[in-house]
């Protein structure tokens, strides 16, 4: 026992109880392993994407049970070898499976110093810097919707941005809720189109508004909401004697990047004074581009959007922003709870930079950072260069699809969505009834299947209204290259010539 210790309740209180140099060795150490088994391969090709194994398989090889006494360092440093080793590479060229891929070396060092330094954005005493870059980042974001008064938080994803949109309108329209909730509500209805992503269904059944008030919108052949239905829809409502009060479209839709007209959605929303979200969080990065904005026409009209700088501009998950055309603090008024221990209103400093209150979160990351360093790093320049070298490698890849025997383009892609079958041999000359459509549906799962087991690429599927199973492939990482798509068709065609 040291000399002159302080016990309390049987603990010696004398100086620190962790080994620092020993945890500062563990931690250079995982940096080069991080540096060489994920940094320096991220673009080898040769490289496997997945090492796929089973789930009990699995289970045993990461040795998951955690037991009462610590285990040595090389064993913790093998657990890490190997959570990298059995991991999905998602830096890889040729992974293509999501709405997010590649890497950004800038991002991912912001990454290494948030956490390392840990903060929580709520407050400006505890994270001066990050609420600074948040406030800068949002502003810029909000000059490239065309609003010169906005406001707005990072979200911890897409689908909270678009929880906060529901609540927002909800409020808007029926302040009370806050306080008194439901049961003196008007029963309310949002609309919003048939290929809008799930969230809008679970932010119905979170916020309490009921996923049969959520009224679906159909939806044209290029997967685009119709205007007209859109006002039919809000005359059932009405006629029901329900009260509409939100509207969202869909710039960029999940399965097809389409993106919903949305100047003629404004226009109905105006008539019918509705509060107007956009769902950008997978289209919105088109607006860093010059000759792709025009996807997104008519943002400006919008009264609060989701964007989600992780996918296309590759900023890292999760790098969500919620942004709100409004300068009267209404993001606030809605979600704030006025903790007395966090935001006190005597501080020292100007404490409107005590952002948090804004916030659904109490402790939050500074997923802007990453943005903001990557942004600084390549300019607007170059985030508008990568968005057009991913759209133009779509254009490749279609017309590739097109020109080669066996494989059927779906629809003309619009954004960095290229959905499309491969049609085996036996299939060919096969008649398309019944029988043709139901063994077609087999094809995408098993190339799948053949393609996770050799580790060789991954592309998603899914069926999608009156089509089976079909292949789409998002490109978003500047790393893609042209020979990256060729490889794609032939490893298709090579994994699935069989079937």
């Amino acid at each position: 026992m040291k000399k002159n210790a302080v016990l309390v309740d049987g603990v010696i209180l004398n100086g620190p109880i962790i080994d620092s140099n020993s945890g500062e060795k563990f931690v250079e150490e995982v940096y080069r392993l991080l540096m060489s088994e994920i940094v320096y391969k991220a673009p080898d090709v040769t490289e496997k994407v997945c090492e796929w194994k089973e789930p009990e398989q699995l289970k045993k090889l990461l040795d998951v049970k955690i037991r009462d006494i610590g285990e040595p360092h090389q064993k913790l440093l093998q657990l890490c070898q190997n959570t990298i080793k059995y991991s999905v590479k998602t830096s890889h060229p040729r992974f293509f499976n999501q709405l997010y891929a590649g890497m950004d070396h800038y991002a991912l060092a912001a990454r290494f110093i948030t956490e390392a330094l840990n903060p929580s954005v709520y407050t400006y005493e505890v994270s001066p810097v990050f609420i600074l870059i948040e406030e800068a980042v949002l502003l810029k974001m909000s000059e490239f919707l065309g609003w010169k008064a906005a406001d707005g938080i990072f979200s911890p994803g897409g689908s909270v941005s678009n929880m906060y949109a529901v609540n927002m309108a909800r409020y808007k329209y029926c302040p009370d809720i806050k306080e008194h909730g439901l049961s003196n509500s008007p029963r309310l209805v949002m609309f919003t189109s048939e290929e809008c992503h799930y969230s809008m269904k679970k932010a119905a059944a979170f916020l309490g508004i009921g996923t049969h008030n959520v009224y679906f919108v159909k939806a044209d052949h290029q997967g685009k909401m119709i205007p007209e239905e859109l006002e039919k829809q809000i005359q059932r409502a009405k006629e029901e004697g329900a009260v509409p009060f939100l509207v969202i479209a869909t710039s960029g839709t999940t399965v097809l990047g389409a993106f919903d007209p949305l100047d003629d959605i404004a226009d109905i929303c105006e008539r019918h004074k509705l509060w107007f979200h956009v769902d950008a969080s997978w289209g919105g990065s088109a607006l860093m581009s010059r000759k792709y904005r025009k996807l997104l026409s008519g943002i400006d009209r919008a009264d609060s959007v989701a964007w989600n700088p992780h996918k296309m501009l590759m900023a890292g998950i999760q790098c969500c922003a919620f942004l709100v055309k409004d300068n009267s603090d209404l993001l606030k008024r809605c979600h704030s709870a006025e903790a007395s221990y966090l935001f006190q209103q005597d501080k020292f400093y100007d404490v409107r930079y005590d952002t948090g209150d804004k916030s659904i979160q109490c402790s939050r990351r500074a997923d802007a950072f990453k943005f903001w360093l990557m942004w600084k790093a390549l300019g607007t320049i170059g985030l508008e260069e990568r968005v057009n070298r991913a759209l133009a490698l779509s254009k490749y890849l279609a017309n590739e699809i097109k020109k080669r025997d066996g494989f059927e383009l779906l629809w003309e892609p619009e954004y960095a969505n290229i959905c499309f079958w491969y049609i085996p041999p036996s299939l060919r000359d096969m008649q398309k009834g019944p029988e043709y459509w139901q063994r077609l549906n087999q094809v995408a799962p098993v190339i799948k299947e053949r393609m996770m087991r050799k580790g060789s690429m991954m592309i998603g599927y899914q069926p999608h209204r009156d089509k089976v199973n079909f292949f789409r492939q998002i490109i978003i990482s500047p790393q893609v290259s042209r020979e990256d798509m060729d490889f794609v068709l032939d490893e298709i065609e090579l994994l699935g010539k069989d079937l």
